[in-house]
């Protein structure tokens, strides 16, 4: 994990830590509720870990308290109250074959993408089995619980907005829930699939955005916005019925660059394929395959392919909480402008911040 340090800017004033990069190679898991082994710590735990317990009237709890146990489940939780974040807790969840996390609600909202492996998600309408590419959201105090009938290790992205508090008990709650459903694959075509989607690297393919080629019927689910060598496809949003978080998949073409620009939200970005090389309020990182950056509102920042492997560079990316209509996107180089074309400097946020080694030529919805 690397945590930049706090210090002063060209002028003099109080630079605050704002962004978070996680490597992949320093990946923390951790059982629920054990901060001390978690990414705050930058502790390595090895693959074998005491299992996680859930009280049978109360929050989600270390090992050693007594109760039911969670069988098999660990998550590394990279962004989170512990580190700076203020909106967004995100990690990477992983549960063994035949474990299983009892039933649940949150105060949160939480959405998953399936990374790799299967594992079974039951709600009281249903059990569906999601398998890697497949994505779906968990409403504000909807009971739900996991489990792995597979013989393979689980592994998905899990987003909670807004994040868990700890001094809560991380505002989750044992409930009962009522699910003899057998489990059954997901079916993007089925109206009722409401909460769910899938997505693959041959999604982002705009030659494959023909109605016959489309796995559902034509609409802003399955719509790539495409511009400057940069797709963007969105996965979960107001659509699916996100009202605190949005999550979609970003790709850029070998020659795909945004320039420095902030937002007025949180966003979370893992990297699954490609390499990319990006600034954060002017601190510059190669991420790679499992790496996990974090920018915070007002953390000026830019991407670029950095063509390593030659190739495309393809993120799953968050934000927290979900953008406002308008003024979502703050580019420093328009205000750099208005600054040059009045005979002095702009002085907003980003306009010192120096991006990839190309910035020209960017849309205003750049990621």
């Amino acid at each position: 994990m690397t945590v930049p340090p706090r210090g002063d800017d060209p002028h003099g004033l109080p630079l605050m830590s704002r962004h978070l990069v996680c490597r992949a190679s320093d990946a923390a898991f951790a059982i629920p509720g054990n901060r001390a082994q978690g990414s705050e710590s930058g502790v390595r735990v090895p693959p074998v870990v005491r299992e996680p317990r859930i009280h049978s009237a109360g929050t989600v709890t270390s090992a050693g308290d007594g109760g039911a146990d969670a069988t098999g489940f660990r998550r590394w939780a990279a962004v989170g109250e512990g580190n700076g974040a203020v909106h967004t807790g995100f990690g990477i969840c992983e549960l063994q074959p035949g474990g299983s996390v009892p039933a649940h609600v949150h105060s949160f909202e939480q959405s998953c993408y399936i990374i790799e492996g299967s594992a079974v998600l039951s709600t009281a309408e249903g059990s569906l089995l999601l398998e890697a590419g497949d994505y779906g959201l968990v409403p504000v105090g909807m009971p739900h619980e996991w489990r792995n009938d597979g013989d393979a290790v689980a592994r998905w992205a899990d987003l909670q907005a807004p994040q868990p508090r700890g001094r809560f008990g991380d505002d989750t709650v044992l409930v009962p829930l009522e699910c003899h459903h057998a489990p059954v694959r997901l079916d993007v075509r089925d109206p009722r699939s409401r909460s769910f989607g899938h997505i693959t690297a041959a999604s982002m393919d705009a030659a494959r955005q023909t109605q016959d080629l489309l796995a559902v019927s034509a609409s802003m689910r399955t719509a790539l916005l495409v511009y400057s060598g940069i797709t963007v496809k969105m996965m979960i949003d107001t659509d699916l019925g996100a009202q605190l978080s949005t999550m979609f998949m970003v790709q850029y073409a070998p020659d795909g660059v945004a320039g420095a620009h902030d937002h007025p939200f949180e966003e979370t970005y893992l990297i699954l394929e490609g390499s990319a090389d990006a600034t954060f309020d002017g601190e510059h990182y190669r991420l790679g395959p499992g790496d996990i950056a974090w920018a915070g509102a007002g953390c000026v920042h830019a991407f670029g392919n950095a063509g390593e492997p030659k190739g495309p560079v393809r993120w799953l990316e968050t934000q927290a909480p979900q953008p406002p209509s308008r003024h979502s996107y703050r580019f420093a180089r328009d205000w750099e402008y208005l600054g040059a074309a009045l005979g002095g400097s702009a002085g907003t946020a980003g306009a010192h911040t120096e991006g990839p080694e190309h910035t020209e030529g960017n849309g205003a919805w750049q990621m």
